[in-house]
């Protein structure tokens, strides 16, 4: 059909439709190319961790101490004539974000008070457990402050199991995990100890803390035993605890303590209830109550919500809220590459293939065999060698992964027992001249960040190190995980999984 003139009409048609199309696109470029009023659209708020030296933190803004709930995108409609277009996005609510506070004074000063912020409020323990319990204690710490919205103050290192305690290196926090990562991800400053107070310094500080040690059991005669604070040149005056922050009262052979409980004391009410006499401190005798500003308890190891040894179980909160969120140090984890591609004879551009890790705790567990004999307390190589084999089938099952590299990690130093390892193909770790190299921490570290980097794994039953490390597996590389039970002949017979 043809219009009086001549043309076509499917032409005409076609022409309308392309100057119809050719106005929306014009309209819509002109609203997309207009800047939004920042009324109508606020912008989103961001937590950016600061940018540190030392893992200072000190900036030029100032706190803003009430955090915001915002709203990324509003719905927004404009009309064109002819047809109407609506452009719609769906509301995006942000979770409250703290801004970048500043949390000290200035630079680490040589009394740790003249550092602190009359508007912050802190939160601090002490470690001396051994680096894997410290871990622990510091997730303990950090989950602590986010029930008493404090920041959190995270001592370095002190060694127990590396060196003496007297002497051996200490290193800090920051040194060995990712805090502006763990910052980010829990949306939550955080404060190491060389951040307030010179390292340096010989200046002693007096501190009231709670004694909870004592407070959880009769046995316990002072606070926990650390040599923490006389490093960090810290004089405590310590006040028990009332016994209701166990997680079983009366029972004295319950160490377990309540959140909750341990929660309430770094608030007026409970803290004022419980106030008893101080024991004065043991270098400048000073009687001290429980700092208000700077909550401090002598240990949080066992700190716990419904039952004992909460951390083995998937719902822990410390390991949800916090653990989880604590990577390794990138050069932590950099060398823990570096040092499984020369376990496993790999040149240095060549990608690591999927491999199992095993760790096998002997050592000093050897006082909780129940057994005289060592070898019958301690799972044998073939035992281990079972487990191996259900994680390298779950793989094939359940991912279609098929792994032929076994690394082994342990503290055993008997050669023969080695051979037996080697023998089932498995690889050894060689730190020969780690901690020449690195430091005496670091075998431990790289042990450590080798495991959690594994596809599958395999611990020893009751070891926290396996404890952290299969937590890892499971949340970082979505991996299977396996413990091998110990302690006397036939501790790990069970049925083919």
């Amino acid at each position: 059909m043809r219009s009086p003139n001549g043309t076509p009409l499917v032409r005409i048609r076609l022409i309308v439709l392309i100057v119809l199309a050719s106005s929306i696109t014009f309209y819509i470029g002109q609203l997309s190319s207009t800047p939004l009023s920042k009324h109508s659209l606020p912008e989103p708020e961001c937590f950016v961790p600061s940018e540190r030296t030392a893992h200072t933190h000190m900036h030029a803004i100032q706190p803003i101490h009430v955090p915001v709930t915002v709203t990324k995108l509003q719905t927004l409609t404009t009309t064109i004539h002819s047809p109407q277009v609506t452009v719609t996005a769906v509301p995006e609510t942000v979770a409250p974000v703290e801004e970048d506070y500043v949390l000290v004074n200035g630079a680490p000063t040589a009394s740790f008070k003249d550092n602190l912020r009359a508007d912050v409020k802190y939160i601090l323990s002490f470690p001396g457990s051994g680096f894997t319990n410290d871990v622990m204690l510091y997730m303990n710490l950090i989950y602590l402050s986010i029930l008493t919205e404090r920041v959190p103050v995270i001592p370095y290192f002190v060694p127990t199991h590396v060196g003496q305690s007297e002497t051996g290196p200490v290193i800090a926090f920051g040194d060995v995990f990712d805090v502006a990562r763990l910052e980010k991800a829990i949306r939550k400053p955080i404060l190491e100890w060389g951040d307030i107070k010179d390292l340096g310094s010989t200046k002693i500080d007096t501190l009231g803390c709670w004694n909870v040690w004592e407070a959880v059991s009769p046995a316990n005669k002072g606070p926990h035993w650390t040599l923490a604070p006389e490093r960090m040149k810290l004089d405590i005056s310590y006040t028990t605890a009332p016994e209701s922050i166990k997680l079983y009262p009366g029972n004295p052979q319950s160490t377990d303590m309540r959140f909750a409980s341990l929660m309430s004391l770094g608030f007026p009410e409970q803290r004022n209830e419980h106030l008893t006499t101080p024991v004065r401190s043991p270098l400048l005798h000073a009687s001290l109550p429980p700092d208000e500003q700077l909550l401090c308890f002598d240990n949080l190891y066992w700190a716990t919500n419904l039952e004992p040894h909460e951390m083995e179980h998937d719902y822990s909160t410390a390991w949800r809220f916090v653990g989880r969120h604590l990577h390794w140090n990138p050069r932590i984890e950099a060398l823990a590459a570096r040092y499984v591609r020369r376990t496993l004879g790999l040149a240095r551009a060549r990608p690591i293939p999927p491999y199992i890790s095993v760790h096998a705790r002997r050592g000093d567990f050897v006082n909780w065999c129940e057994v005289p004999d060592r070898e019958d307390c301690f799972a044998p190589v073939s035992v281990i060698a079972r487990r191996v084999a259900e994680i390298r089938q779950r793989l094939w099952r359940t991912k279609g992964i098929e792994v032929q590299h076994v690394i082994m990690t342990s503290d055993e130093t008997d050669e023969s027992w080695w051979r037996q390892v080697q023998a089932q193909g498995w690889d050894r770790v060689d730190h020969s001249w780690t901690s020449e190299i690195h430091g005496a921490w670091f075998p431990v570290f790289i042990d450590a960040a080798i495991q959690s980097a594994s596809t599958g794994f395999v611990g020893t039953d009751r070891s926290t190190v396996s404890l952290l490390s299969a937590h890892r597996v499971r949340e970082w590389q979505g991996g299977p995980t396996q413990m091998f039970r110990w302690g006397k002949p036939g501790a790990d017979d069970h049925e083919d999984i």
